[in-house]
């Protein structure tokens, strides 16, 4: 605008031979000089502020995925947690009196932070495990899963092992109890049974895990901090294969320390998915509230010698679906 205000003074100083021009065409050059000259502040971008948990590699490659998803022209604010939610609330404060148009919360404490601060900035979560067990459910706040549906991941060990019946879990009823009968619901419609083993500590895992291999097809691992050790996982795989029963895990490490097969999300993936919702939240279309969103593409890690050891053959039509073998 003072571009413009600057360029008129100049005419002005030359009106002696143009005092005939009519105050409408005054007014009409002011106007088209205005529009050009406001037209860079106007394509500058939105503001995008990406509030980070803590500094992690996994945070970073959904960060990096995000970004390259997003509205090219969006502008892009970050905040690191540093892991203190109260830090976090101090930022969030900050956010609320910004102009930014979009929060992308990475991680549990980023989200809880922006949840409890920013009530009307839309709010898109990403990197968290069942965020709805974490009450992120507010109207302003929506995300991409991290988890992949139970039937989805039921129909993927039905094609790859076509026998597949039982299917057991060890599970602490007090932080996975909810995951199980959704599993078992979902197991149930596609003539598989699970069955669970409840785990409350450590120690309860070797009789649980004897009885689970004595009575199952498959041992089917969830994300459950009771059960996965730094101590328990090497001794839950290597006694699963040795009495010959498949373990299906839900990444790529377990896969590679001996189970058959995993099914995980690629946490780059995670982040373009959630870039793809951030355009069409900026656009108003679809309006909040929203149902978070699972991801599309879901990465398969398969273990040939484990399969070998176990006597299974992988469907050559399946083949093409894997994206790494160990």
């Amino acid at each position: 605008m003072r571009i413009a205000v600057m360029i008129l003074f100049v005419i002005n100083q030359r009106t002696h031979r143009l005092y005939s021009m009519q105050a409408w065409q005054w007014s009409f050059i002011f106007l088209a000089l205005s529009c050009v000259f406001s037209t860079p502040a106007s394509a500058a971008g939105v503001e995008i502020t990406i509030l980070k948990s803590s500094d992690l590699q996994a945070y970073d490659e959904a960060i990096e995925g995000f970004k390259t998803a997003s509205p090219g022209t969006a502008i892009f604010v970050e905040y690191d947690l540093r892991g203190d939610l109260e830090r976090g609330k101090q930022l969030a404060q900050r956010i609320r009196a910004s102009d930014s148009s979009l929060v992308v919360a990475v991680g549990l404490k980023a989200a809880l932070a922006a949840k409890f601060e920013i009530l009307d900035i839309p709010i898109l979560y990403m990197m968290i495990l069942d965020p709805i067990k974490h009450h992120l459910t507010a109207s302003n706040m929506t995300g991409v899963l991290l988890e992949i549906p139970s039937d989805r991941q039921l129909k993927m060990m039905r094609s790859f092992l076509p026998t597949l019946h039982r299917i057991g879990l060890l599970y602490d009823p007090e932080k996975t109890s909810t995951r199980l009968k959704e599993a078992e619901t979902r197991a149930s419609a596609q003539d598989f049974q699970v069955q669970g083993f409840p785990v409350t500590t450590e120690k309860d895992i070797p009789q649980q895990l004897r009885t689970l291999l004595s009575e199952s097809d498959a041992l089917w691992l969830i994300p459950d901090s009771t059960v996965l050790t730094d101590e328990s996982i090497r001794f839950i795989l290597e006694s699963a294969v040795a009495r010959h029963v498949p373990v299906i895990g839900f990444s790529s490490e377990f896969t590679r320390l001996g189970a058959l097969l995993s099914f995980s999300v690629d946490y780059g993936e995670v982040g373009r998915e959630a870039g793809f919702l951030a355009r069409r939240l900026l656009s108003g279309e679809p309006p909040l509230p929203l149902k978070p969103i699972p991801v599309q593409r879901i990465r398969i890690t398969v273990n040939q010698k484990t399969a070998r050891y176990l006597g299974i053959t992988i469907p050559k039509e399946l083949e093409k679906l894997i994206d790494e073998a160990y």
